[in-house]
This record gives C-alpha cells, sequence and structure tokens, in this order.
C-alpha cells in the first residue's frame, strides 16, 4: 500500500517520473519535428492471437478488453504451479476491477486439452472470465510463447529473439496497446507486490490520461 501511496503523491504533486517503462524495442525511428530530426522508438506489441480458454471460448487479445492483462507461460512443473498460486492475490486484489485480467498459457495441455484447463481452472479457483487457462495448437503457442511472450527475457535487445527465453516463473503486464510494461519472477513476495504496485500504477494513468 505504501508504495502506491507514494506513487500517487508523486505523481500528482512532482514530475511524472514515476510511469511503467515499455519493453521490447523494434526499432528506432528518426522523425522531423519543427525543423529539427529526433529519434523515436518504436516498440513491439504482441499481435493478435487465438487460444481456447477454460471456459470453453476462443480466447483473444481483443477480447482482453482495453485495461491490462497478466501473462504467464505455464510448463508441467512446480515453478509453474508455484506461481500460479501466486496469482490466486493477484485476482483476489483486483477481482472486483474489469480492466485487469489474467492469462495462464498451457505449453503442453496433453490429448485432452478442454479437460486439462477445465481441472487446472478448478484447481486454482479461477473467477470465470478474470483468470483464464488457455491452450492452443502447437503454431499458435509457438508464436505467442516464443515470438511474442518469450521474447522480453531480453527486453533490452533490439533485434527480436526467437525461443522460449522466459525463465520458469516469469509474468508479463501487458498494457491495452499489447505492449509489455513489467516483467517479474513470479517466484518472489516481493516482485508480487511489486506487479500488484505496477498494476495500480497503469490504471491510475489510464485513469488521468486525457
Amino acid at each position: 500500500m505504501v508504495p502506491v501511496l507514494a506513487f500517487l503523491f508523486l505523481y500528482r504533486f512532482g514530475a511524472n517520473r514515476y510511469a511503467l517503462p515499455t519493453y521490447l524495442p523494434d526499432r528506432v525511428d528518426s522523425t522531423q519535428v519543427g525543423g529539427k530530426w529526433q529519434r523515436d522508438t518504436v516498440f513491439h506489441q504482441i499481435q493478435p492471437f487465438q487460444l481456447l480458454a477454460s471456459n470453453g471460448r476462443e480466447l483473444t487479445s481483443q477480447s482482453l478488453g482495453r485495461g491490462v492483462w497478466v501473462a504467464q507461460l505455464f510448463g508441467p512443473d512446480e515453478t509453474s504451479a508455484r506461481v500460479a498460486r501466486e496469482l490466486l492475490q493477484v485476482q483476489e486484489k483486483f477481482r472486483q476491477e474489469p480492466l485487469v485480467h489474467l492469462v495462464s498459457i498451457v505449453l503442453e495441455p496433453g490429448p485432452a486439452p478442454v479437460a486439462t484447463l477445465a481441472q487446472l481452472a478448478e484447481q486454482y479457483g479461477t473467477i470465470a472470465g478474470k483468470w483464464m487457462f488457455a491452450t492452443g495448437p502447437a503454431d499458435a503457442l509457438k508464436q505467442v510463447a516464443q515470438q511474442e511472450l518469450g521474447r522480453a527475457a531480453q527486453p533490452h535487445q533490439l533485434l527480436p529473439v526467437v525461443g522460449p527465453n522466459l525463465p520458469p516463473g516469469t509474468l508479463l503486464l501487458i498494457d491495452r496497446d499489447c505492449r509489455v510494461r513489467g516483467v517479474y519472477d513470479g517466484t518472489k513476495p516481493r516482485e508480487i507486490d511489486r506487479l500488484l504496485t505496477e498494476i495500480n500504477v497503469q490504471l491510475y494513468e489510464y485513469a488521468h490520461s486525457h
């Protein structure tokens, strides 16, 4: 609570130096403003995807709404399970906030994906429409897990990184423009606290943007 209050005070009464960073620069463009050339970084946007959600419906980047979403790559390991348990407090914190969603992307759904997703949703006590387990065919998972989310493991590299580079337990905060705004180690309580704070920071920016 203290970090959030400190941010709100500084945001209102001081210079806004506490806006969240944007990760995954794609390229640097040069634009002419007032007769002078300026360099402008263009950041990567998560490309549209289609996955199957635990509620049996199609999950797309568009269906996540115009808020923020927390993404987890969920594998058959204890670290993924541990981080999923940590996500329960994120779900509880924002259960009444329609602009926040959680998505756990299941990388190995097994021979019965729908049953697997439903079982995971029940096991972790997800709230329908708030936190979704999702999966898809191999090509769709490769797109999301490697070409898109996996790149966040090396946020300062300008060239695209292809490969499952996210360490186990990593959580990503994605904004309404499908840009990565935070990278967290979901196995550490302090990182979960930082995630909670930075979700509030992003929501505050949305509420006070013109």
